[in-house]
């Protein structure tokens, strides 16, 4: 799964990435083209926003809703001044206009629109592209989990000593092979429910981004949100002044002695709006036609992920029973096949998933009381991502910690690239301690391990086990 789940990754991020570029340029040569000068000289204030919704995006530790605020804060401080241009405004002064910017509501009600649309999609898409680095580097490690000598001997048992008895040709019985693999699987089977909390989680927030969340209707129409917000700056731009000259106090009047009605013409001779149909073509020829055609893709791209997703349900538990299919390495009659000692009926009950159920399978002695470290920090890992993939869905967002400083953050939502992985602290979440006295049982089976002579040698075994599991890294072609 990690070659292709990554690509799916990676295409995910160039998407959203070529979203945010395109809104960029096109909002770049709309305000060229609207204001010339007046926005050449003050563009660094939209090139910020873009680039911090890239950083954020990309695993930077931003909050969006704060710099949202601090955009629309330096908007107004810079309209403010070119508005009023005959006065001269101290750093200090332009802090206390920037401290009335929610009682003023120069920009009307645009910023909070746009700000509840744009951290709710952000969230979504990011927390998404978490969870897809998140069940990648789970399922990469669960692939790698060590095969203990018990299912060793086992699997030993099961494929090769058929052929010491002279019937090389004899397959396992069916019921045979399942308490084999559950009991090889055992650890793995218990990742099973807090997989599917996180697969169901998944499949929610997929569904916000191209639902309610969805990043066409936020970032396609920004430059328009911003236009009507600095149009609607402008006619109440004397009201606004009267209102901070009130509270902030009278500012002094300019050296250059610049006339106020000169900017203010500027603004309202060069402004008017465009409408969706009539935005300018950037300067790299990306329309309005390229970014919906970059949306199209990016929605396929979720839809195609989402069913590889639904696929993966309840894939740990039932890796026993897809191994033990009847026709690929199972008899399909129940007469005429290995039952662990000869040719026959297969007459022991078959054991339930999960390592608890273990305790009474004839085929594989494990200690219950000890489940693999590596399988508990795996289910951790699952669980903190899926409570983070709830929160994306109700569009409340969890900070993740800076990776920048790592250098790990570009050109993923996960701030990760393919050399790193994503450690969770581990917290014990061990088994009910259920002790059984199978001294005797133990003692029988460690003997005829050690009298196990025919069949091949541990690593062919344990080839044998973990082929299976390579199907988890094949499960989202």
């Amino acid at each position: 799964m990690r070659t292709t789940f990554t690509s799916r990754h990676k295409k995910f991020d160039e998407f959203f990435l070529e979203l945010l570029d395109n809104s960029e340029k096109s909002l770049n040569s709309m305000f060229t083209r609207t204001y010339g000068k007046l926005y050449v000289q003050n563009s660094e204030v939209f090139q910020d926003l873009f680039t911090e919704l890239k950083r954020y995006y990309t695993g930077g530790n931003v909050n969006l809703e704060e710099m949202l605020n601090d955009f629309w804060s330096r908007l107004l401080e810079r309209m403010f001044q070119l508005l009023n241009s005959q006065y001269h405004f101290t750093d200090d002064y332009l802090e206390c206009v920037a401290k009335y910017t929610d009682q003023l509501k120069p920009f009307g009600d645009v910023p909070r629109k746009l700000k509840a649309q744009v951290t709710r999609a952000f969230i979504a898409a990011r927390t998404f592209v978490q969870g897809l680095t998140v069940g990648r580097e789970v399922a990469n490690r669960v692939a790698k989990v060590n095969v203990v000598p018990a299912c060793v001997r086992a699997l030993t048992q099961m494929l090769y000593c058929p052929y010491c008895r002279g019937m090389p040709g004899l397959k396992p019985c069916r019921n045979y092979c399942y308490n084999v693999m559950r009991g090889c699987l055992a650890n793995q089977a218990d990742l099973d429910a807090e997989w599917n909390l996180f697969i169901d989680a998944m499949l929610l927030v997929a569904d916000r981004l191209v639902g309610p969340f969805n990043i066409e209707a936020v970032i396609e129409p920004i430059d328009i949100k911003i236009s009507e917000a600095i149009m609607m700056m402008q006619d109440n731009s004397m009201q606004v002044s009267a209102k901070v000259f009130e509270e902030c106090g009278q500012p002094k009047p300019s050296a250059i002695g610049r006339s106020a009605r000169g900017i203010s013409d500027v603004f309202s001779s060069r402004f008017r709006p465009f409408t969706p149909e009539q935005r300018p073509t950037t300067a790299a020829g990306t329309s309005l036609d390229r970014l919906r055609a970059v949306w199209k893709t990016m929605q396929h791209s979720v839809i195609d992920i989402k069913e590889k997703l639904k696929e993966s349900k309840k894939f740990w538990s039932k890796l026993p029973d897809d191994i033990c299919a009847e026709g690929k390495l199972t008899e399909s009659d129940e007469e005429q096949c290995w039952n662990s000692h000869t040719k026959g009926r297969y007459f022991p009950e078959v054991v339930k998933e999960g390592l608890t159920n273990q305790v009474n399978n004839p085929e594989v002695i494990l200690d219950i009381t000890r489940p693999d470290t590596l399988i508990r920090q795996q289910i951790m890992a699952l669980r903190v991502m899926t409570n983070k993939l709830k929160n994306a869905y109700n569009g409340n967002d969890i900070s993740f910690q800076d990776s920048s400083d790592e250098g790990s953050s570009s050109g993923s939502g996960s701030g990760c690239s393919d050399g790193c992985t994503t450690e969770f602290v581990f917290v014990g979440t061990e088994a009910p301690v259920i002790r059984a006295d199978r001294s005797d049982e133990r003692a029988a089976a460690a003997a005829a391990g050690q009298s196990l002579s025919c069949g091949p040698s541990t690593v062919l075994v344990m080839a044998a086990l973990t082929l299976p599991l390579w199907a988890v890294q094949t499960q989202w072609r």
